[in-house]
């Protein structure tokens, strides 16, 4: 086995059995989250990074390569689920940075709880709906970045409505276009150029959209700054 640096400060790709795979080093030394590889090599411990189970990786390995989520940052997660990338986040930004989790489903908290959260002191859960983000503005404050991952509709509205409130001047954004949870009878280029009209009418400035196929069907990732 090997390891090597990505060209995203906190990313690695670690070399098993003549594979590549991405990887991030572990913050939670001996714990898994999802069932991921754990490698130690040279005294560090490595966690594989699924881009069947992560639209990050998937976007990373789809044209992304340089992401913007750095170690020591403030980062808002919108639609953390239950934690898969939320942990991988954790692990990029360190024990200086921060990711605030924000989901409304009380059973996916749990789990965030259970799985993230109990092992990582820089992930915060948010039980709270992202369309109304001024009931966690107390809590949440100026972040660097905002990674949104929804599946329901105004999903670019959703992520701009909370960027009004927290995101920093010249922040960066994510936004994983899920078409069919906006519109199941448009095709997909059309519910994506709609979101991307939206970004671009709320002051974002489009840097790259890559399509996640074949990790994910009928879905493209947005990296833009405001």
């Amino acid at each position: 086995m090997k390891v090597e640096p990505h060209a995203s400060v906190g990313i690695y790709v670690v070399t098993v059995e003549g594979r590549e795979l991405l990887a991030t080093e572990n913050l939670a030394p001996g714990i898994a989250v999802y069932g991921e590889r754990l490698l130690r090599i040279r005294g560090s411990e490595y966690r594989t990074w699924d881009p069947y189970r992560s639209k990050l990786a998937a976007s990373i390995l789809k044209g992304i390569e340089k992401i913007p989520i750095k170690p020591g940052q403030r980062v808002l997660y919108l639609g953390s689920a239950s934690g898969t990338t939320v942990s991988h986040v954790s692990d990029i930004l360190g024990a200086e940075g921060i990711v605030y989790c924000i989901d409304f489903a009380p059973r996916v908290m749990r789990d965030l709880l259970r799985n993230v959260c109990a092992h990582r002191p820089n992930a915060v859960p948010i039980l709270a709906d992202a369309r109304m983000p001024e009931r966690y503005e107390a809590i949440v404050g100026e972040v660097d970045g905002i990674y949104c991952d929804l599946a329901q509709p105004e999903q670019a509205k959703i992520l701009a409505d909370n960027a009004d409130l927290f995101l920093k001047l010249g922040g960066w954004i994510m936004l994983a276009i899920k078409a069919r949870a906006i519109d199941v009878v448009k095709h997909p280029s059309e519910v994506y150029a709609h979101e991307v009209a939206v970004l671009e009418d709320r002051r974002f400035r489009i840097q790259k959209l890559v399509d996640l196929a074949p990790y994910d069907k009928d879905h493209v990732m947005v990296l833009a700054e405001r």
